[in-house]
């Protein structure tokens, strides 16, 4: 012994094998992410996935989800079915060794399927491990075979239940309450996945119906347009330009190959990429072969028709890129992904494959359509005239370092603390509020930069004129990371961005504003979950004798009341004060109720569903106003605090 350290004793006795599925019970975050929300809904694509790869190999062309009381999943396809003989090497029915243990399927080189969604091959028995009972029918075109399993053990071995000539699979599981934060679905995650899904497997039928609520109806995902109707989907509300969606597809190398785009009147692109119908939010080896495709067939075509002379410069790529809505999907025998979280694929040989489709049938497009051609011309030399002007307007506003105060925002309030995760920045609304804040903050590590009036809405307007705007440029250069292209989440110098604003309509569309602009130029900041909403109290409850109650809604408000009341205290002898603004609090008020750690309540936002957040921002502040009239003519109902 050293140093006074104890040695425990390390033999075989401390090294643990877990058998079966007990891997997966011990450390679930390890297969499905989380045992969140996000992971509970997880087990539902899992089999959804399975039923997809019948699919892919061309034997399944529905399948149905089923939402039942008590949070049970039902999931019914039409496929060939799990296989039921005997396994050779396991002797025990296929469909056990399918549901029972882990990396085994159809998708390991054993020639069940030439691609598929499935990476690691564990859906089926990790959805099994998770839950508290799992019910699985197996239909061969000979018969019904049934089995049951419960955390990972099988309770009733293979059975067959009825004769039959359909084939096909149906799963029904109830997810473990004693391993998920929550067994609650929800309906709308389902949707989005099912209905991209859809989207990705041209002609595919997927319907969605949640039976735990009497009257509800059955939600079908059906698309003959495959991703052509994807990108329809996806410029829903916006002003398309140009054409009507554009399609490739192609094969080579063994790499399946489909594109869809579109271009549209706004200001950002936004790229969807697909490996095996795995999203890959990262991008990877097949974007940039597009992207670099899309590029190169622009410049050929401006070259071969004196578009761009030679005293010019290429267009850049993003120029090109400038308000497109575009679909990557690809098919690959062996995809390779970067990391655990299959967000990026790796395979070098996909690039070339994209990049050649690409170049031969976006020229071939440019050629035979020169009117649509000279429209989309137009729009990138437009964003080229931009982009260098905002150059312009970003070196004039650009420090020399991050970390410079002598050039940071003169409102700007800064904190002492330099580590970057350590530090947070309120966004405040007004200069009455900011200089409360200013005031009641932890000088160590709070920053405060206040707002005055409204901003720019950056969804009507391109990069330079965000940097020349007054009210934004003192915000990217506080953040210190650049926007757009030029963005760097390293050189970051808060890692909590909170928004701060009156809990009014005013307030209310200065915080819209701010989103609009993180989203459009600073993506990361969001995806990365450093944005947050500060939630200021509404009310103030006072009476001598007691200490003063902040509520912040209505509901908290009736709760303390009746929490008073049961001590005795009556309503009508308690003082309520509404606030109508930040303003009204004095910076020990906003302190104690809104910025110090121990007390105060944020909001992150997360981006869960980026395309729907794409489709609202275009809605609500984009230049098209019969969607914003239609959404607020379908939602107005919903409103419940409407200042007037």
């Amino acid at each position: 012994m050293k140093r006074g350290r104890i040695m425990a004793k390390y033999d075989e006795n401390q090294i643990q094998v877990l058998e079966g599925l007990e891997a997966v019970r011990k450390r679930p975050g390890m297969y499905i992410g989380s045992i969140s929300s996000r992971g509970l809904h997880h087990l539902v694509y899992e089999i959804v996935d399975n039923a997809v790869d019948e699919a892919l190999a061309g034997f399944c062309t529905e399948i149905n989800v089923e939402i039942l009381p008590d949070n049970i999943v039902s999931v019914t396809d039409n496929g060939r079915g799990i296989p039921i003989g005997k396994h050779p090497k396991m002797g025990i029915s296929t469909l056990e060794v399918v549901f029972t243990i882990l990396h085994a399927g159809g998708k390991f080189g054993g020639g069940g399927y030439k691609v598929s969604g499935g990476l690691h091959g564990v859906g089926a028995s990790v959805v099994n491990a998770l839950s508290e009972s799992v019910y699985v029918e197996a239909c061969d075109g000979d018969g019904v075979y049934a089995a049951s399993f419960a955390r990972g053990k099988t309770i009733e071995h293979a059975h067959k239940i009825a004769e039959g000539k359909k084939s096909g699979t149906k799963v029904v599981f109830k997810p473990d309450a004693q391993i998920f934060e929550t067994t609650e679905f929800d309906t709308d995650i389902l949707v989005q996945r099912l209905r991209e899904m859809a989207f990705l497997n041209k002609g595919l039928k997927i319907t969605l119906w949640d039976k735990r609520q009497e009257g509800s109806e059955q939600m079908v995902f059906h698309y003959e347009g495959g991703i052509k109707s994807f990108v329809d989907f996806l410029n829903k509300g916006k002003d398309t330009i140009g054409s009507d969606v554009i399609y490739f597809e192609g094969e080579d190398n063994n790499v399946q190959v489909e594109i869809a785009l579109q271009y549209t009147t706004s200001y950002s692109e936004n790229i969807l990429s697909f490996v095996n119908n795995i999203p890959t939010p990262e991008g990877g080896t097949h974007v940039d072969g597009f992207k670099r495709g899309l590029t190169k067939a622009f410049n050929d075509y401006g070259r071969r028709f004196n578009i761009l002379k030679e005293k010019d410069s290429n267009l850049a790529g993003e120029d090109i890129r400038e308000g497109i809505s575009a679909i990557v999907s690809v098919r690959v025998l062996e995809p390779q992904f970067e990391g655990q979280t299959k967000t990026k694929l790796g395979n070098s040989e996909v690039t070339g494959v994209v990049n050649n489709i690409m170049v031969n049938k976006m020229g071939q497009f440019l050629e035979e359509t020169p009117n649509v051609a000279k429209v989309i011309v137009e729009k990138t030399l437009s964003a080229q005239r931009a982009r260098e002007a905002a150059r312009k307007a970003r070196d004039l506003a650009r420090r020399k370092t991050p970390l410079e105060s002598s050039t940071l925002p003169g409102k700007l309030a800064d904190c002492s603390e330099k580590d970057a995760s350590k530090c947070e920045i309120y966004i405040v609304e007004g200069d009455s509020a900011g200089g409360s804040a200013k005031q009641g903050r932890d000088r160590r590590f709070q920053a405060i930069l206040p707002l005055w009036g409204k901003m720019l809405n950056v969804e009507k307007a391109r990069a330079d004129k965000i940097y020349n705007n007054e009210k934004l440029s003192p915000i990217i250069i506080a953040l210190g990371a650049g926007i757009g292209n030029d963005f760097n989440i390293e050189k970051l110098r808060y890692h909590k961005i909170i928004l701060m604003a009156d809990a009014d309509v005013d307030g209310a569309h200065i915080r819209t504003l701010l989103l609009t602009f993180f989203f459009r130029h600073m993506r990361p900041l969001v995806e990365n979950g450093y944005v947050y909403i500060a939630q200021p109290p509404l009310f103030k409850i006072f009476k001598k004798g007691i200490e003063d109650i902040y509520c912040y809604n209505e509901a908290d408000l009736d709760v303390k009341i009746k929490e008073l009341e049961e001590k005795g205290i009556s309503r009508d002898s308690l003082s309520i004060q509404r606030y109508k603004g930040l303003g009204e609090m004095d910076s020990d008020q906003l302190w104690e109720t809104t910025m110090n750690p121990e007390t105060r309540i944020l909001v992150q936002v997360q981006l869960d569903d980026a395309i729907k957040a794409d489709q609202m921002f275009s809605i609500l502040m984009g230049e098209n106003v019969e969607p914003r009239r239609e959404f607020i003519e379908q939602n107005a109902k919903y409103v419940t605090n409407l200042d007037v």
